[in-house]
Protein backbone atom coordinates (compact mmCIF):
# COMPACT_ATOMS: atom_id res chain seq x y z
CA UNK A 1 0.00 0.00 0.00
CA UNK A 2 1.36 3.27 -0.86
CA UNK A 3 0.11 6.54 1.23
CA UNK A 4 0.29 9.86 -0.99
CA UNK A 5 -1.21 12.24 1.60
CA UNK A 6 -1.29 11.62 5.44
CA UNK A 7 -3.67 14.34 5.57
CA UNK A 8 -6.83 12.54 7.40
CA UNK A 9 -10.25 11.62 4.92
CA UNK A 10 -11.92 14.54 3.75
CA UNK A 11 -15.34 15.32 5.36
CA UNK A 12 -15.50 11.64 6.90
CA UNK A 13 -14.81 12.53 10.72
CA UNK A 14 -18.79 11.44 11.02
CA UNK A 15 -18.67 8.84 9.10
CA UNK A 16 -15.88 7.31 10.84
CA UNK A 17 -16.41 8.37 14.21
CA UNK A 18 -18.02 4.60 15.17
CA UNK A 19 -15.86 2.64 12.66
CA UNK A 20 -13.22 1.84 10.79
CA UNK A 21 -12.40 1.59 6.99
CA UNK A 22 -11.09 -2.01 6.55
CA UNK A 23 -9.51 -3.47 3.61
CA UNK A 24 -8.56 -7.15 3.95
CA UNK A 25 -8.60 -10.23 1.99
CA UNK A 26 -8.86 -13.74 3.10
CA UNK A 27 -9.54 -17.46 1.32
CA UNK A 28 -12.49 -19.20 0.62
CA UNK A 29 -14.17 -18.99 3.77
CA UNK A 30 -13.47 -15.67 5.41
CA UNK A 31 -13.80 -15.16 9.02
CA UNK A 32 -14.70 -11.52 8.69
CA UNK A 33 -17.75 -12.91 7.39
CA UNK A 34 -18.88 -15.71 8.98
CA UNK A 35 -18.21 -14.62 12.50
CA UNK A 36 -20.99 -12.63 15.09
CA UNK A 37 -18.69 -9.79 14.96
CA UNK A 38 -19.00 -8.13 11.85
CA UNK A 39 -23.23 -7.62 11.14
CA UNK A 40 -23.13 -6.56 7.18
CA UNK A 41 -26.31 -4.25 6.32
CA UNK A 42 -25.36 -4.04 2.91
CA UNK A 43 -23.41 -6.77 0.99
CA UNK A 44 -22.23 -5.62 -2.28
CA UNK A 45 -20.53 -8.40 -4.79
CA UNK A 46 -17.20 -7.29 -6.97
CA UNK A 47 -15.80 -8.44 -10.35
CA UNK A 48 -13.44 -7.40 -12.36
CA UNK A 49 -11.80 -8.55 -15.59
CA UNK A 50 -13.34 -11.64 -16.73
CA UNK A 51 -12.33 -11.09 -20.24
CA UNK A 52 -14.48 -14.09 -21.47
CA UNK A 53 -14.11 -15.58 -24.96
CA UNK A 54 -14.62 -18.60 -26.33
CA UNK A 55 -10.96 -18.83 -27.48
CA UNK A 56 -7.76 -20.33 -26.60
CA UNK A 57 -5.74 -18.75 -23.57
CA UNK A 58 -2.83 -16.17 -24.75
CA UNK A 59 -0.54 -15.63 -22.13
CA UNK A 60 -1.85 -15.79 -18.82
CA UNK A 61 -5.19 -15.00 -19.89
CA UNK A 62 -7.65 -17.96 -20.00
CA UNK A 63 -10.60 -16.59 -21.54
CA UNK A 64 -13.01 -19.89 -21.51
CA UNK A 65 -12.47 -20.15 -17.62
CA UNK A 66 -14.62 -17.29 -16.59
CA UNK A 67 -17.41 -19.13 -17.24
CA UNK A 68 -15.93 -21.71 -14.02
CA UNK A 69 -14.68 -19.14 -12.14
CA UNK A 70 -17.97 -16.66 -12.06
CA UNK A 71 -20.10 -19.83 -11.16
CA UNK A 72 -18.05 -20.16 -8.42
CA UNK A 73 -17.82 -16.53 -7.63
CA UNK A 74 -21.86 -17.02 -7.89
CA UNK A 75 -22.07 -19.74 -5.19
CA UNK A 76 -20.19 -17.43 -2.67
CA UNK A 77 -22.18 -14.46 -3.66
CA UNK A 78 -25.19 -16.58 -2.90
CA UNK A 79 -23.89 -18.20 0.18
CA UNK A 80 -23.48 -14.36 1.68
CA UNK A 81 -26.39 -12.90 0.28
CA UNK A 82 -25.21 -10.14 -1.49
CA UNK A 83 -27.92 -7.67 -2.27
CA UNK A 84 -26.09 -4.93 -5.19
CA UNK A 85 -23.05 -6.73 -7.97
CA UNK A 86 -20.94 -4.63 -9.35
CA UNK A 87 -18.68 -5.73 -12.55
CA UNK A 88 -15.69 -3.22 -12.76
CA UNK A 89 -15.12 -3.30 -16.64
CA UNK A 90 -13.96 -5.72 -19.28
CA UNK A 91 -16.49 -8.46 -18.97
CA UNK A 92 -16.01 -9.50 -22.69
CA UNK A 93 -12.49 -9.59 -24.32
CA UNK A 94 -12.20 -8.42 -28.15
CA UNK A 95 -13.57 -9.82 -31.24
CA UNK A 96 -12.81 -9.40 -34.78
CA UNK A 97 -16.46 -8.95 -35.59
CA UNK A 98 -19.56 -7.36 -33.70
CA UNK A 99 -21.96 -10.84 -34.26
CA UNK A 100 -18.93 -12.70 -32.08
CA UNK A 101 -18.57 -10.31 -29.27
CA UNK A 102 -22.12 -10.17 -29.05
CA UNK A 103 -21.97 -13.99 -28.42
CA UNK A 104 -19.73 -13.36 -25.98
CA UNK A 105 -21.40 -10.77 -24.40
CA UNK A 106 -24.64 -12.97 -24.50
CA UNK A 107 -22.83 -16.15 -22.97
CA UNK A 108 -21.10 -14.55 -19.99
CA UNK A 109 -24.28 -12.28 -19.00
CA UNK A 110 -26.45 -15.44 -18.66
CA UNK A 111 -24.65 -16.92 -16.28
CA UNK A 112 -23.54 -13.11 -14.62
CA UNK A 113 -27.22 -11.75 -14.87
CA UNK A 114 -28.63 -14.84 -12.24
CA UNK A 115 -26.51 -13.64 -9.83
CA UNK A 116 -28.27 -10.35 -8.64
CA UNK A 117 -31.30 -8.15 -9.87
CA UNK A 118 -29.69 -5.51 -8.58
CA UNK A 119 -26.43 -5.40 -10.36
CA UNK A 120 -24.17 -2.54 -12.46
CA UNK A 121 -21.81 -2.94 -15.01
CA UNK A 122 -18.86 -0.70 -15.43
CA UNK A 123 -17.56 -0.08 -19.42
CA UNK A 124 -14.20 -1.43 -19.26
CA UNK A 125 -12.40 -0.50 -22.87
CA UNK A 126 -12.63 -4.48 -24.13
CA UNK A 127 -16.33 -4.04 -23.85
CA UNK A 128 -16.86 -1.45 -26.62
CA UNK A 129 -13.54 -3.13 -28.54
CA UNK A 130 -15.76 -3.56 -31.83
CA UNK A 131 -19.42 -2.56 -30.48
CA UNK A 132 -20.34 0.98 -29.50
CA UNK A 133 -21.62 2.02 -25.92
CA UNK A 134 -25.35 1.64 -26.84
CA UNK A 135 -24.89 -2.07 -28.29
CA UNK A 136 -23.08 -3.04 -24.41
CA UNK A 137 -25.74 -1.39 -23.20
CA UNK A 138 -28.65 -2.81 -24.41
CA UNK A 139 -26.75 -6.13 -24.15
CA UNK A 140 -26.64 -6.31 -20.11
CA UNK A 141 -29.87 -4.18 -19.54
CA UNK A 142 -28.37 -0.60 -18.40
CA UNK A 143 -29.25 2.39 -19.70
CA UNK A 144 -26.49 4.72 -19.10
CA UNK A 145 -22.63 3.99 -19.03
CA UNK A 146 -22.08 6.65 -16.33
CA UNK A 147 -24.76 7.23 -13.42
CA UNK A 148 -25.04 7.36 -9.58
CA UNK A 149 -27.36 5.38 -7.48
CA UNK A 150 -28.09 5.11 -3.41
CA UNK A 151 -28.33 2.20 -1.33
CA UNK A 152 -28.62 2.01 2.75
CA UNK A 153 -27.18 5.72 3.31
CA UNK A 154 -24.31 5.68 0.49
CA UNK A 155 -24.09 7.15 -2.91
CA UNK A 156 -22.41 5.10 -5.80
CA UNK A 157 -20.75 6.94 -8.42
CA UNK A 158 -19.99 4.57 -11.92
CA UNK A 159 -17.62 6.16 -14.09
CA UNK A 160 -16.75 5.64 -17.73
CA UNK A 161 -13.43 6.28 -18.91
CA UNK A 162 -13.82 4.98 -22.18
CA UNK A 163 -13.42 8.36 -24.46
CA UNK A 164 -10.35 9.40 -26.36
CA UNK A 165 -8.50 12.54 -25.86
CA UNK A 166 -10.48 14.54 -28.08
CA UNK A 167 -13.51 13.27 -26.31
CA UNK A 168 -14.75 10.55 -29.03
CA UNK A 169 -16.26 7.57 -27.68
CA UNK A 170 -14.40 4.29 -27.72
CA UNK A 171 -16.62 1.68 -30.12
CA UNK A 172 -15.51 -0.24 -33.31
CA UNK A 173 -11.34 -0.30 -32.85
CA UNK A 174 -11.24 3.57 -33.23
CA UNK A 175 -9.00 4.31 -30.47
CA UNK A 176 -5.86 3.08 -28.60
CA UNK A 177 -6.40 1.44 -24.62
CA UNK A 178 -3.83 3.64 -23.23
CA UNK A 179 -5.92 7.06 -24.37
CA UNK A 180 -8.66 6.67 -21.70
CA UNK A 181 -10.15 9.96 -19.88
CA UNK A 182 -13.23 11.45 -18.31
CA UNK A 183 -14.81 14.24 -21.03
CA UNK A 184 -15.37 17.49 -20.16
CA UNK A 185 -19.33 16.59 -19.67
CA UNK A 186 -18.98 13.81 -17.41
CA UNK A 187 -16.55 15.63 -14.97
CA UNK A 188 -19.57 18.20 -15.16
CA UNK A 189 -22.08 15.89 -14.14
CA UNK A 190 -19.81 14.46 -11.41
CA UNK A 191 -18.93 18.14 -10.20
CA UNK A 192 -22.94 18.42 -10.01
CA UNK A 193 -23.48 14.91 -8.53
CA UNK A 194 -21.04 15.24 -5.69
CA UNK A 195 -22.28 18.68 -4.76
CA UNK A 196 -25.72 17.50 -4.80
CA UNK A 197 -24.96 14.35 -2.12
CA UNK A 198 -24.23 14.53 1.60
CA UNK A 199 -24.04 10.34 1.79
CA UNK A 200 -20.59 9.04 2.29
CA UNK A 201 -19.52 7.99 -1.62
CA UNK A 202 -17.84 5.10 -3.43
CA UNK A 203 -16.75 4.99 -6.64
CA UNK A 204 -16.67 2.36 -9.38
CA UNK A 205 -14.48 2.96 -12.08
CA UNK A 206 -12.97 0.54 -14.64
CA UNK A 207 -9.39 2.51 -15.28
CA UNK A 208 -7.38 3.61 -12.47
CA UNK A 209 -7.49 6.78 -11.29
CA UNK A 210 -4.89 7.00 -8.88
CA UNK A 211 -1.49 6.38 -11.34
CA UNK A 212 -0.28 8.39 -14.55
CA UNK A 213 1.09 5.11 -16.44
CA UNK A 214 -0.77 3.24 -19.05
CA UNK A 215 -3.71 1.85 -16.77
CA UNK A 216 -4.30 5.48 -15.83
CA UNK A 217 -7.13 7.82 -16.81
CA UNK A 218 -4.76 10.87 -18.72
CA UNK A 219 -6.76 13.65 -16.65
CA UNK A 220 -7.60 11.59 -13.29
CA UNK A 221 -5.74 14.46 -11.56
CA UNK A 222 -8.70 16.48 -12.45
CA UNK A 223 -10.86 13.62 -11.55
CA UNK A 224 -9.21 12.87 -8.01
CA UNK A 225 -9.43 17.03 -7.25
CA UNK A 226 -12.93 16.86 -7.83
CA UNK A 227 -13.59 13.39 -5.34
CA UNK A 228 -11.33 15.19 -2.26
CA UNK A 229 -13.38 18.48 -2.51
CA UNK A 230 -16.42 17.27 -2.30
CA UNK A 231 -15.60 15.37 1.17
CA UNK A 232 -17.37 12.77 1.30
CA UNK A 233 -15.45 9.94 -0.75
CA UNK A 234 -14.51 7.40 1.22
CA UNK A 235 -12.95 4.85 -1.57
CA UNK A 236 -12.33 3.87 -5.15
CA UNK A 237 -12.47 0.79 -6.91
CA UNK A 238 -11.45 -0.06 -10.11
CA UNK A 239 -9.78 -2.60 -12.22
CA UNK A 240 -7.80 -2.99 -15.61
CA UNK A 241 -4.44 -3.06 -14.41
CA UNK A 242 -5.51 -6.58 -13.17
CA UNK A 243 -3.49 -6.16 -10.31
CA UNK A 244 -3.54 -5.90 -6.59
CA UNK A 245 -2.98 -2.59 -5.42
CA UNK A 246 -3.95 0.06 -3.02
CA UNK A 247 -2.96 3.68 -2.99
CA UNK A 248 -3.90 6.28 -0.37
CA UNK A 249 -4.11 9.84 -2.01
CA UNK A 250 -5.81 13.05 -0.72
CA UNK A 251 -7.73 11.04 2.08
CA UNK A 252 -9.28 8.84 -0.70
CA UNK A 253 -8.80 4.53 -0.68
CA UNK A 254 -7.82 3.75 -4.29
CA UNK A 255 -8.28 0.03 -4.55
CA UNK A 256 -7.37 -2.40 -7.65
CA UNK A 257 -9.22 -5.54 -7.95
CA UNK A 258 -7.42 -8.54 -9.25
CA UNK A 259 -8.58 -9.97 -12.84
CA UNK A 260 -10.67 -12.81 -13.13
CA UNK A 261 -9.12 -14.12 -16.13
CA UNK A 262 -5.79 -14.29 -15.11
CA UNK A 263 -4.26 -17.83 -14.77
CA UNK A 264 -5.15 -21.45 -15.21
CA UNK A 265 -8.14 -23.07 -12.60
CA UNK A 266 -10.11 -22.24 -10.31
CA UNK A 267 -7.32 -21.65 -7.72
CA UNK A 268 -6.23 -18.48 -9.83
CA UNK A 269 -9.55 -17.27 -9.69
CA UNK A 270 -10.21 -13.49 -7.96
CA UNK A 271 -13.12 -11.74 -6.60
CA UNK A 272 -14.14 -9.43 -3.73
CA UNK A 273 -17.40 -8.90 -1.32
CA UNK A 274 -17.70 -5.26 0.07
CA UNK A 275 -19.41 -5.16 3.06
CA UNK A 276 -20.60 -2.03 5.22
CA UNK A 277 -22.09 -2.75 8.56
CA UNK A 278 -24.78 -0.70 11.05
CA UNK A 279 -22.39 1.05 12.61
CA UNK A 280 -20.63 2.41 9.43
CA UNK A 281 -17.42 -0.08 8.96
CA UNK A 282 -16.36 -1.01 5.72
CA UNK A 283 -14.73 -4.33 4.64
CA UNK A 284 -13.52 -5.68 1.65
CA UNK A 285 -12.84 -9.20 1.85
CA UNK A 286 -11.30 -10.62 -1.09
CA UNK A 287 -11.09 -14.09 -2.48
CA UNK A 288 -8.30 -16.91 -4.25
CA UNK A 289 -6.11 -14.46 -5.60
CA UNK A 290 -6.75 -11.41 -3.77
CA UNK A 291 -4.37 -10.18 -1.67
CA UNK A 292 -4.79 -9.88 1.78
CA UNK A 293 -5.24 -6.02 2.95
CA UNK A 294 -6.14 -3.92 6.11
CA UNK A 295 -6.14 -0.57 6.85
CA UNK A 296 -8.04 1.13 9.40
Amino acid sequence: MTTRDSKPPFGRRAFLTNGTLTLAAASVCPRALVGNQFKPKLSIGLITDLHYADKPPAGSRHYRESLAKLDAAAAQFQKHQISVLVELGDLIDAAETVEKEQTYLKTINQKFSKICSNRHYVLGNHCVDTLKKEEFLKGVGQKESYYSFDQEGFHFIVLDACFRSDGVAYERKNFHWTDANIPPTELKWLQEDLKANEKPVIVLAHQRLDVSNNHGVKNNREVRSLLESSGNVIAVFQGHSHQNDLNIIGGIHYCTLVAMVEGMGLAHNGFSILNIDKQGSVQLTGFQKQKSRQLT
